[in-house]
């Protein structure tokens, strides 16, 4: 039964992809730009997490709202717990603000999803030159923070197996301290539903918490980040200790 859920659901995400690119496509070429633009992308991602909540049973709570920089301008880099796609499809559909991933440019690649991607304020980077990236994602990064886009990485770089730690990395301690944006670190238990490159996926309820806004000025970025490593990784044992009992 799970299977079948989850073959509905790839359809569902396949048929609906490519009008929604199309769409984005068509507004940018008439010059709609910026923020309508996201909020056309998050339509297709709120699409994705309502279907798989109706298809799947893959439900979803979250704690910690109150956490949020509140006022249009306020600025937030996000550092996000990495365990599947699930949490790049709900990120923008539950935050208040645009967000910008930073994510690497092969991506653009891939047909309509992609190309509509490519269209919107995101910063895309090229792995293998990492100082000119690093570069990239400051300038572009407070480019848009100054707009109220909040930037969002997962410091982990890839998908971590439930109940694993990956080696989380500083680009968004090093971001948020180049900017004096204030971190939001977040965890995100998505695995124990939707595992890290299944194509099956079970019924069950993911837990989001937002922690807290951590300042970063005059903070290192080593430092920092083992802050935000220790909360969420403190916070993923609570919210899901069966992973973690071993």
């Amino acid at each position: 039964m799970n299977f079948l859920r989850s073959v509905l659901h790839a359809l569902v995400m396949l048929l609906t992809v490519a009008p929604y690119a199309i769409f984005i496509l068509v507004l940018a070429a008439v010059g709609v730009r910026g923020e309508r633009l996201y909020w056309v992308a998050a339509a297709w991602l709120r699409l994705c997490i309502a279907s798989a909540r109706v298809l799947m049973g893959i439900q979803y709570r979250v704690q910690g709202f109150e956490h949020l920089p509140v006022g249009k301008t306020s600025p937030a880099v996000l550092l996000v717990k990495h365990q599947s796609t699930y949490e790049t499809f709900l990120m923008p559909a539950l935050m208040p603000h645009p967000l910008a991933y930073v994510f690497k440019r092969e991506l653009l690649r891939i047909p309509f999803f992609g190309w509509a991607m490519g269209r919107l304020d995101m910063i895309h980077i090229d792995r293998s030159q990492r100082t000119q990236a690093f570069s990239k994602v400051v300038t572009q990064g407070k480019a848009l923070l100054d707009q109220g886009v909040w930037v969002i990485m997962f410091p982990e770089g890839t998908r971590i197996a439930r109940g694993e730690v990956g080696t989380y990395k500083t680009g968004g301690t090093r971001l948020a301290i180049e900017t004096g944006a204030p971190v939001i670190p977040i965890a995100v238990t998505s695995a124990r539903c939707w595992p890290r490159r299944a194509f099956v996926k079970r019924p069950g309820v993911v837990d989001v918490s937002i922690g807290a806004p951590i300042v970063s000025q005059g903070r290192e970025p080593d430092e920092l980040m083992q802050q935000v490593q220790a909360w969420i990784e403190s916070e993923m044992q609570r919210l899901d200790p069966d992973a973690y009992r071993a």
